[in-house]
C-alpha cells in the first residue's frame, strides 16, 4: 500500500506522539485533580493559590532566577561559538565543549558547592594564601537568597548545551554577509547586527525556550543549593506535596498547572516574535 505525504507525515509522527502522551496525561491527571474536591467541581484550590503570599513569593524568585541563568547562558554561549566556531569543529574542541554535558545536573550542583561554599575548596585556598582572614569571610554563594549557587550550576551545565545549538549556524553562515557590512562602511556592531543576529536570534530563542521550561520546573539543583526561603517554586510545591496535609496535595497540582500554564505562555509569545522574524528575514525585510 502506498502512502500519501500527508499519511506519511502522520506515520513520522506517531513515535513523537506517543512520547508526548506521558507529560500530557501527567498535565491533564494534574488539572483534574486541581479541580476536583471529593469528586465535585471545584475552583477552591486555584482561590487558596492566589491569596498565598508564598506562592507569589516563589513564583517571583524562580522567574527571575531563571531569567537570569537563561539569559547569561545563551550570553556566553553566543560569545564562546563565534570566538571559538575553527576550534570547536575540531575533535579536541568538541570534546572539551559536549563533556561537561555528559554529567547531570546534580552533579555540577555538587561540582558548584564543593567549589563555592565557605568551606569549600576556593575558600580554604584563598584562606591558605592569606587573601582572606578565614574561610567565614568568603562571601555565601552557595544555599543563599540570591540563587547564586543556582545560577552558576545552570550556566555552567547549559552553556555547552546554546553552544551545540549555534554552531550549526556558524558553521554554515556565509562569510560574505559580514564582510559586505565591512566593505559598506558598518563597524564590528554594525556586521554582528546585520549580518549574524537574522541568523543567530531564531535559534537563540528556540533554545531560550528550552532553557527557560527545564531551569523553571527543574527540582535537583535548587533543592541541593536552594535557600529555605524563598524557595524555588518546584520545592514548595514538591513540600506541599509531601506534607503530610492531604488537602494540600491539590494545591501543589494547581501550582504546578499554573507553572505549565506560564511555560505555555511564554513560549507561545516568543515563537510568535520568532516566525514573524523569520517571516522577515524569508522576504529580506529584517
Amino acid at each position: 500500500m502506498k502512502l500519501s505525504e500527508a499519511n506519511k507525515a502522520w506515520v513520522l509522527l506517531v513515535p513523537a506522539l506517543l512520547f508526548l502522551a506521558l507529560p500530557l496525561y501527567g498535565f491533564l491527571s494534574a488539572v483534574r485533580t486541581s479541580l476536583q474536591d471529593q469528586g465535585a467541581f471545584t475552583t477552591k484550590y486555584y482561590t487558596t493559590l492566589f491569596t498565598e503570599q508564598s506562592f507569589y513569593e516563589s513564583l517571583g524568585y524562580s522567574i527571575r532566577i531563571t531569567l537570569i541563568a537563561t539569559a547569561l547562558s545563551l550570553l556566553l554561549g553566543v560569545l564562546i561559538t563565534r570566538s571559538f566556531t575553527p576550534f570547536i569543529q575540531r575533535t579536541a574542541g568538541k570534546l572539551s565543549i559536549w563533556l561537561p554535558m555528559l554529567f547531570p545536573h546534580f552533579v555540577w550542583g555538587y561540582i558548584v558547592l564543593l567549589l563555592f561554599e565557605q568551606s569549600g575548596l576556593i575558600s580554604n585556598l584563598l584562606n591558605e594564601i592569606g587573601f582572606i582572614p578565614s574561610t567565614d569571610a568568603f562571601p555565601i554563594v552557595t544555599n543563599d537568597q540570591n540563587g547564586i549557587g543556582m545560577i552558576l550550576t545552570y550556566v555552567g551545565k547549559e552553556t555547552p548545551f546554546v553552544v551545540l545549538m549555534l554552531l550549526p549556524i556558524y558553521t554554515k553562515h556565509d562569510k560574505g554577509y559580514r564582510d559586505l557590512v565591512e566593505t559598506l562602511g558598518g563597524g564590528k556592531w554594525a556586521a554582528f547586527k546585520d549580518a549574524e543576529w537574522p541568523w543567530v536570534f531564531p535559534a537563540l530563542v528556540e533554545t531560550g525556550i528550552i532553557l527557560f521550561a527545564f531551569i523553571l520546573s527543574a527540582y535537583e539543583v535548587p533543592f541541593l543549593l536552594g535557600a529555605t526561603f524563598p524557595e524555588m517554586i518546584s520545592v514548595l510545591t514538591y513540600d506541599w506535596f509531601y506534607s503530610g496535609d492531604w488537602n494540600d496535595r491539590p494545591l501543589a497540582f494547581a501550582a504546578m498547572v499554573m507553572t505549565s500554564v506560564i511555560i505555555g505562555i511564554v513560549s507561545f509569545i516568543a515563537f510568535s516574535v520568532m516566525n514573524r522574524k523569520r517571516m522577515l528575514l524569508t522576504k529580506g525585510q529584517d
